[in-house]
């Protein structure tokens, strides 16, 4: 190298490193650092299109981080106060569109509490609403796990995992002719019975999701790697959990023993033998943990459940809330002018307000409705559990890593539906 090259280059080290004489330069000294805007989303493949979170970090290590919801608004509050009370059930589908039946079968006890016939809704129709709930809460951990492993670089447990979730997909599509979007519950009961020889596939389908459960069990939980970027990563005290209202396998993690089916049961919940998973240390490797162990929960009821369900009909006898028969409607006036008016002009649910709330999968899943006495709710509000999980993260985010909120966010399992309703 030339003289003058290397007079150059000295000139640009002492412009870099701001000092008079390159000699001066100290190599155990940190070079300077400042706050630099980072945003993680929503185009980060971890972030899945619907959040951004806004970071302030310093080196590697996070220093604020704001969360900022809105890029897959739903509409669903004003959209409810323009439809019946019927035509609601496809906008619950679209609030956890991975677990939509939990939505469906939500949303109807609210309106029949409202309507003052929860009481009268026959008893096989409660079981098969437990039975589709239990599943669509599998398929939701299900997801929640195989993204969460696949974003670690997990790939195969990804592979195995939505394979057990698809079969379960499957089989829901045979009750309801859809494979995700099902509006399959109605109030006062569900549209169709289970058909012929499904429970027999059901209880087939789950032995193969344990297989690869337990698949997947062997290759995460005593994983060095998954352990490093799990264990002591985005810890949640319990008592920030009951203050910020956390609930689901989020708010289990830590230690928060709430489950709206043993506090509070519904439908036939408190006739099933079934534990609650609760962690100990809030951090992503207890909701990892809590998730799986949920599943298997799930399935004893699913089990229980099938052995249970009697006989009978599947919806309410009663031409003010259900919609009658084809073969009546096209055979008798008066079931015309039912199906007519239902249609047109709506289900007439009595004027008041009522707060109605079920366990979905990500926790407390509540609805606040008010009626005016119409066949439109004045007031339709979902209470959407990923909503305060998530907020939780401008707190627990800081003081991590950059490369820490990628399973972080993962194990909080927020759904954009669901928050931007």
């Amino acid at each position: 190298m030339s003289a003058d090259a290397n007079s150059q280059l000295d000139t640009r080290r002492r412009v870099v490193f701001g000092e008079s004489d390159i000699t001066d330069f100290d190599d155990d000294k940190d070079l300077p650092t400042e706050v630099m805007p980072l945003m993680m989303g929503p185009s980060h493949p971890a972030m899945h299109g619907t959040v951004r979170i806004a970071l302030e970090v310093e080196g590697e290590k996070i220093k604020t981080a704001d969360i900022q919801i809105g890029y897959l608004h739903r509409c669903f509050e004003k959209e409810s106060e323009y439809a019946t009370w019927t035509q609601i059930f496809p906008y619950t589908d679209r609030l956890n569109y991975v677990s939509p039946m939990l939505n469906n079968v939500g949303y109807a006890i609210a309106v029949e509490k409202l309507l003052d016939i929860d009481d009268k809704i026959p008893e096989r129709a409660q079981y098969i609403r437990v039975i589709v709930g239990e599943i669509s809460r599998i398929t939701d951990h299900l997801t929640c796990l195989g993204a969460g492993a696949m974003e670690l670089g997990a790939f195969t447990v990804f592979f195995y995992l939505i394979k057990a979730r698809e079969w379960l997909w499957e089989l829901l599509e045979e009750v309801s002719g859809a494979r995700l979007t099902h509006s399959y519950v109605r109030i006062g009961g569900v549209v169709a019975d289970l058909p012929a020889g499904w429970p027999a596939k059901l209880l087939e389908v789950l032995g193969k999701t344990r297989t690869a459960l337990s698949d997947a069990d062997k290759l995460l939980t005593r994983n060095k790697i998954f352990r490093d970027r799990m264990d002591g990563v985005g810890v949640i005290a319990k008592a920030d959990a009951a203050g910020w209202g956390l609930t689901g396998p989020v708010g289990r993690s830590t230690g928060l023993a709430y489950d709206v089916r043993k506090d509070h049961p519904y439908l036939v919940y408190d006739r099933l033998d079934f534990d609650v998973p609760v962690g100990s240390t809030g951090d992503n490797f207890d909701r990892y943990a809590c998730r799986l162990e949920e599943i298997l929960q799930s399935m004893r009821i699913l089990e229980q459940a099938l052995a249970k369900i009697p006989d009978g009909p599947i919806i309410v006898d009663d031409q003010r809330v259900a919609l009658p028969t084809k073969r009546e409607t096209y055979n008798t006036i008066e079931a015309m002018i039912a199906h007519f008016k239902l249609i047109m002009d709506g289900l007439h649910v009595p004027p008041g307000e009522i707060y109605s709330f079920t366990e979905g999968g990500n926790g407390e899943l509540g609805f606040y409705i008010v009626s005016n006495g119409e066949g439109r709710p004045w007031k339709c509000r979902v209470r959407p559990p990923c909503f305060a999980n998530l907020a939780i993260l401008t707190k627990v985010l800081p003081g991590l890593f950059i490369a820490d909120v990628v399973p972080t966010f993962g194990m909080i399992n927020m759904i954009g539906g669901e928050c931007d309703r």
